[in-house]
């Protein structure tokens, strides 16, 4: 049964897979139907490294969700990231050859596609186009151009950069997995979707989501977002410090780093000792508290300081590109301990950890809030919302022909975004290489 208002999000990490399905409830709030989880094989940083594994993992965490929903999936939302997402400022512009008429949709997607045709480095495509602000014939600072008068449309773009094939590489295991690809997201900007609020949005915020392979930044400032970054990071690179640091096995590590790990040695007494079993009759190692936390700090100061330099490259430190709002951390690697005092200490800025709760159900399942699963809940958003986007006209027998062309023609103006583009790009693709 493929509901018309279920959607299903899928969070395709380095160390987990996440499928979600979820629907609509009366209060406009998302109900989760079910959730399935399976070990991420085949991803590293963020790109598909082995396809065979990562469908295996796709199928395993599909069939978990569609067991506890006894929903078939068909369509998904994927989220794409990664260490080979970057993004660029440019600015543009195009000069009318009629000026009488005012500044349309049209004239701003001239300009769009105009930025589109920016030569990029040999396996690069360009993903997102986001206008930031424009100038009608030298004006500056102008939100909203449409409707007003000028021959010189002009414009500063924020420009995110991916590598086509790792993009391709996904919507073949989604393929291969049998599933129908309904859209793709950056997943920074999924991640928001599910933490941050408009106000916050407005006033200026960073959105800092640590995962397993990498961090990924999304900067936001008048609703508007002005700045991504993906830094190839993440908890994976901690627990592998705790096991060098340690000489202890990797399982060890990473229950080490989220049963007793911090990102403030102070916090820990001299006399904390943790002991772990030795492998195969060897004797038990004794750890240090202090020590543990010593070493996962080092390596999330270093994480950190890599994504304020890209707040910092954003422009932060101008009066007039100030993030009011501050830091909100989410992702798995943001419930690490004093990671959050930590953040405000190295940047100086208010910080908050990000639960996706906002637009959860109120009886929604403890696990569900936790930061881990932010991606997933802002992709099933995602998904719901262009369920909703697509012009409701089947049923519209009433309206002229003549009228529906025009609706037609305005959704799909308004509708058609950067992402969709991609979406039919990357579904051609796969079809002709059948």
């Amino acid at each position: 049964m493929e509901n018309q208002n279920i959607a299903v999000g899928l969070d395709i990490g380095t160390t987990k897979i996440v499928a979600m399905i979820g629907c609509e409830n009366q209060y406009g709030k998302l109900e989760t139907i079910g959730v399935g989880k399976s070990k991420s094989l085949g991803v590293h940083r963020g790109v598909v490294n082995n396809i065979t594994q990562t469908i295996q993992s796709i199928q395993q965490a599909v069939s978990e969700a569609e067991t506890i929903s006894n929903v078939k999936i068909g369509e998904v939302t994927v989220g794409i990231a990664g260490q080979h997402i970057r993004s660029l400022q440019h600015s543009d512009y195009i000069t009318r050859s009629n000026a009488e008429q005012v500044i349309n949709e049209e004239d701003i997607d001239r300009l769009i596609n105009q930025v589109h045709k920016l030569v990029m480095l040999p396996g690069e495509e360009i993903i997102h186009v986001l206008p930031q602000d424009f100038k009608v014939d030298g004006q500056a600072e102008i939100k909203e151009p449409i409707g007003m008068y000028g021959e010189r449309l002009e414009a500063n773009f924020h420009v995110v950069v991916g590598q086509v094939s790792s993009i391709r590489n996904i919507g073949r295991c989604i393929q291969t997995a049998g599933l129908g690809l309904g859209g793709i997201t950056l997943e920074p900007l999924a991640s928001a979707k599910a933490v941050l609020s408009q106000e916050e949005k407005e006033a200026g915020v960073a959105l800092i989501d640590i995962g397993g392979g990498t961090t990924d930044l999304a900067v936001f400032k008048d609703g508007i977002i002005r700045h991504t970054a993906v830094i190839p990071f993440g908890g994976n690179i901690i627990t592998e410090d705790i096991k060098e640091g340690c000489s202890i096995i990797e399982k060890q590590a990473e229950l080490l780093k989220i049963k007793f790990g911090s990102a403030w040695p102070g916090e820990n007494k001299d006399n904390e000792i943790v002991s772990i079993p030795g492998l195969r009759g060897r004797d038990p190692k004794e750890i240090t508290l202090k020590n543990l936390s010593k070493i996962i700090h080092a390596r999330v100061v270093e994480i950190i300081e890599q994504v304020y330099l890209e707040i910092k490259n954003y422009g932060h430190e101008e009066q007039k590109k100030k993030l009011i709002a501050g830091i909100v951390l989410t992702g798995g690697g943001s419930q690490l301990n004093h990671l959050k005092q930590l953040v405000e200490y190295i940047t100086g800025m208010d910080t908050r950890v990000g639960y996706p709760n906002e637009h959860l159900a109120g009886d929604s399942d403890s696990d569900i809030t936790s930061p881990l699963y932010a991606t997933a809940v802002g992709l099933v958003l995602d998904g719901l919302e262009r369920k909703y986007k697509q012009p409701i006209l089947e049923n519209s027998d009433e309206i002229s022909d003549d009228d529906k062309d025009k609706i037609e023609k305005s959704s799909s103006v308004k509708t058609k975004g950067f992402l969709e583009k991609l979406t039919e790009r990357v579904k051609e693709f796969l079809e002709n290489a059948e």
